[in-house]
């Protein structure tokens, strides 16, 4: 059977890929790495069709490791074991270069169970995700990696690969291929940052398009074919970061029609994870403190959702997007948040107040013996004033409560505790 044209065109050196200009160009770490062959742990992160199993394999080819490739949506927990038990054997002798495509899809356990094969280099992981590795790898192996980000391809760079690929394709065939400039950018334009998905358009075009005398493609086939993949959503593309832009915004904006159209939208994708953490981040950051008790209740429907999977999801997430989407609103604690994550950027309040400190005894050089700690628990209302703060930071007003029942009933509550100590 013949092969794709992406397989053909996957190029066999760093030298040759098409684009991440911003980790492969000379002087640049990962080249330096690769052309080290002194290969540590790695994460590459990025939307599909942008090169990631591609340097994958071509630091596969020059590391001398045995590889291995394990994808993550179809692998089991028995797949990882007989990996290991390679170990060690004569093919393995200078060690393993596990390959794991769609690590995102591997639970805990499973990663785990990786993780002292990576420590001690028995096996060197390079793991590949579309999702935020941040959110979805361990810890402990994102702590013993190396992460780096692949970006879409720009518009010219695919036009490159295409321009590549007609050429293979007429010496194939020994036809002639007529297709203007205009439709190769049209097919560049329609792939967001794909080049993968623009070879295969391309294919399609050439496939369709070749008659005993040649192959031509006209702008009307082109169209076509354009349109009919039109309405498939493009996960990896902009449109995802547009949909994703859209559901949150709509939950935000309290529309619960239009947020539950934007997660059909995602979930149509099968981009369940989207879904999930876009809906967890909405509840903290936008309903927050006006309804706290909606974050416990949307983590309960996202795990469920987790659990069964697609298509029976849609129904917890569905119940979440609207409690989510009707809520009251409050950035209460978002700017709060905020605002004090910019103070320290800024240096400031170093010097934690010596009566909050985790030490008991003070040293000859002491200006103010004793740590004089006042006990809440000990005063009326469980409440006595003291300072907290850093005394460069000392009056700081980082929280304000918001309009909302809530808070306002908390604000009610504190202002008759204080009172009497002010």
């Amino acid at each position: 059977m013949a092969s794709p044209l992406a397989d053909k065109l996957r190029p066999q050196k760093i030298e040759d890929v098409f684009g991440q200009k911003h980790i492969l160009s000379e002087g640049k770490v990962l080249k330096r790495i690769i052309d080290s062959k002194q290969i540590p742990n790695l994460i590459f992160y990025g939307p599909s069709g942008v090169g990631k199993t591609t340097v994958a394999n071509i630091i596969a080819e020059n590391c001398g490791k045995k590889l291995c490739y394990l994808n993550a949506t179809t692998a089991s927990t028995a797949d990882i074991k007989e990996i290991i038990s390679t170990i060690g054997t004569f093919d393995s002798s200078n060690g393993i270069l596990l390959y794991l495509d769609e690590i995102q899809y591997f639970n805990k356990k499973q990663q785990q169970i990786l993780l002292s094969y990576i420590e001690n280099g028995d096996i060197t992981l390079i793991a590949s995700t579309t999702e935020n590795p941040f959110f979805y790898v361990y810890n402990a192996i994102l702590s013993r990696s190396t992460v780096f980000e692949f970006k879409p391809l720009s518009r010219d760079d695919i036009i490159g690969v295409i321009t590549r690929g007609v050429g293979i394709v007429s010496d194939e065939k020994q036809k002639k291929i007529n297709i203007s400039d205009d439709a190769i950018r049209k097919i560049a334009t329609s792939a967001h940052g794909d080049v993968r998905k623009a070879l295969n358009t391309l294919e399609l075009c050439l496939v369709t398009a070749e008659n005993s005398k040649g192959i031509d493609v006209t702008n009307d086939l082109l169209e076509e074919i354009l349109s009919s993949n039109s309405v498939r959503y493009d996960r990896e593309g902009d449109q995802h970061y547009d949909i994703i832009s859209a559901y949150q915004k709509s939950m935000r904006g309290s529309d619960p029609d239009a947020a539950i159209y934007y997660l059909g939208r995602l979930l149509a994708a099968g981009d369940l994870p989207s879904a999930c953490r876009r809906l967890l981040v909405c509840a903290n950051e936008d309903v927050g403190l006006a309804y706290p008790q909606i974050i416990p209740i949307v983590k309960a429907a996202v795990d469920t959702a987790m659990y069964v999977g697609l298509p029976e999801a849609r129904l917890p997430l569905a119940n979440a997007v609207i409690l989510v989407a009707t809520a009251p609103k409050s950035v209460t604690a978002h700017d709060a948040i905020n605002a004090a994550m910019a103070d320290i950027e800024r240096g400031l309040g170093v010097e934690i107040p010596r009566h909050l400190q985790n030490k008991h005894f003070d040293g000859e050089d002491a200006e103010i013996v004793g740590q004089h700690y006042k006990y809440p628990h000990n005063y009326k209302g469980h409440y006595v004033n003291q300072q907290y703060l850093p005394d460069d930071i000392k009056n700081k007003k980082y929280y304000t409560f918001g309009d909302n029942k809530f808070e306002q009933s908390s604000k009610d509550y504190w202002d008759k505790i204080k009172t009497p100590n002010k």
